[in-house]
């Protein structure tokens, strides 16, 4: 049995998926089982992180556990709550999602949310293989809005580019890591192919859709202001304006060839991934 934690989202889903696939047997956590799309092979149980009593009952029985909680100051807590009811449970191996850079940039306040959590589970006494992905191509889904409407997407990096990685890989090398020791032990950077800037992004996604597609730059300033307006915590909004100044200098202009070693294949291009996916940009979507 094979707990997956955020179970509906990006990279937990499609793990789910795959697992099942392959006839694993997948037990998926999740605060509301009513989003988790039922399918042969798959436990779905209700879990949040603040209640330690869910958490014993979705990680009973369960032989590896996929750790993936959202970024946040909360992220912390979660994680050690989890991992407390692992070794509870009796789990045997973990793999935590994580993130690209963690620890690497103390002096650039980006917010090592996922540190102390890596750091709780190389010392858990459980076998453990940490997974740090670069930015992911679906973070583009959110220009859908103005690329529908016309209008420019918005561009807080300026040139700085990413090794922009398909979700999927990272779904692909997590089901592989939970289904195999060979990573054991080991923190794998999952990057994508290529290093890409938000214009490189933006022209790759103009020549999917054939049509033109314009960036502008949003001054930092401007986007901590956007960011404020909106309602979020000053101190999650310093984080992600730091984030984009240090992709902006070239902080995260790193490729590594972890996924081809996990899945002997390079990784998915973004031209790929924005083909797949070209629905949710056009027009009439």
């Amino acid at each position: 049995m094979i707990l997956v934690t955020g179970a509906t989202g990006t990279v937990g889903s499609e793990v789910v998926r795959l697992l099942a696939a392959a006839g694993q047997r997948v037990r998926a956590m999740t605060r509301d089982p009513s989003r988790v799309v039922p399918l042969p092979g798959i436990e779905v149980v209700g879990g949040d992180f603040a209640d330690p009593d869910s958490l014993a009952r979705a990680a009973d029985k369960a032989e590896a556990l996929l750790l993936l909680s959202a970024p946040g100051p909360d992220l912390v807590r979660h994680d050690e709550a989890m991992l407390a009811a692992a070794r509870g449970a009796g789990v045997g191996k973990v793999v935590k999602v994580s993130a690209i850079g963690t620890g690497e940039h103390a002096d650039a306040g980006v917010g090592d949310w996922h540190l102390p959590g890596e750091q709780a589970l190389r010392t858990s006494g459980l076998t453990w293989t940490v997974l740090r992905p670069s930015s992911f191509a679906s973070n583009t889904l959110r220009w859908a809005a103005p690329v529908r409407r016309g209008a420019p997407i918005p561009n807080t990096t300026g040139s700085g580019v990413q090794g922009v990685i398909d979700p999927r890989d990272v779904a692909e090398v997590a089901a592989r890591t939970l289904t195999s020791d060979e990573q054991a032990g080991r923190v794998l950077t999952l990057t994508g192919p290529e290093l890409l800037s938000v214009p490189d992004q933006a022209r790759i996604l103009a020549d999917v859709l054939e049509r033109r597609l314009d960036t502008i730059d949003v001054p930092l300033e401007s986007y901590r202001e956007q960011l404020l307006g909106s309602g979020l915590d000053p101190a999650f909004v310093e984080i992600a304006v730091n984030g984009s100044r240090l992709v902006a200098e070239g902080g995260n202009a790193r490729i590594t060839e972890e996924v081809e070693l996990v899945l002997g294949r390079p990784p998915r291009t973004f031209t790929t991934w924005a083909r797949d996916h070209r629905t949710a940009f056009d027009t009439n979507g």
